[in-house]
Formats: C-alpha cells, sequence, structure tokens
C-alpha cells in the first residue's frame, strides 16, 4: 500500500504518466490522505514539499497485527529504499523463533 496527500485525480495523472513513458501501473493500493491522518500518525510529512504538492517522506512500514510499527525505514531521497533481505528480516521477526 501507498499513502498520498495527493487527490485521486492526481494520482491516476501519474499513474497515466506512467503508463505513458510505457511502465507498469502500480498493482498495489494508493491511499488517499489529503487531511494528513496517516502519514502524521506516522510522522513522516515532509516539511520541505511544495505547498501545492505535499508529499510524504518515503518510508516502509513493517506493522504487526495489533498495529504496532516494528520496523520503519525513512528516507529524505524518495530514490533509496530499503532491501527486500531487510524486509523479509524484519518479517520474520514478528513471527519468532524458529521451529525445529
Amino acid at each position: 500500500m501507498a499513502v498520498s496527500a495527493e487527490t485521486r485525480e492526481k494520482q491516476q495523472m501519474m499513474i497515466d504518466r506512467i503508463a505513458a513513458e510505457g511502465g507498469d501501473p502500480p498493482t498495489f493500493i494508493m491511499l488517499q490522505d489529503e487531511a494528513h491522518r496517516v502519514i502524521d500518525r506516522y510522522g513522516i510529512f515532509n516539511e520541505a514539499s511544495a505547498e501545492d504538492r505535499p508529499i510524504p517522506h518515503p518510508t516502509t512500514l513493517v506493522i504487526d497485527r495489533n498495529g504496532i510499527v516494528r520496523w520503519r525505514m525513512t528516507e529524505v531521497n524518495y530514490k533509496i529504499r530499503p532491501e527486500n533481505a531487510d524486509i523479509l528480516a524484519a518479517l520474520r521477526a514478528l513471527e519468532g523463533p524458529a521451529r525445529p
């Protein structure tokens, strides 16, 4: 899931641009959060973003079944993302110790 402070129309414009450039459209859910409720709850709003285009910092969260954040990576540079191995390790840690 991705969280965006943009309107549905702006989200669709991004999806259309990706398709026009020959890319595959996103296959994940895009949450519209114009009021920043979710973005602010997790403290990821980018104060340096343009007023007409508020965006959160790129963040990956691993949240347990009780809604507790167990792992997070927030980055200012949107090109830097966590490695899949890091996310998988965080997910495995939620499972507890390995069983014989």
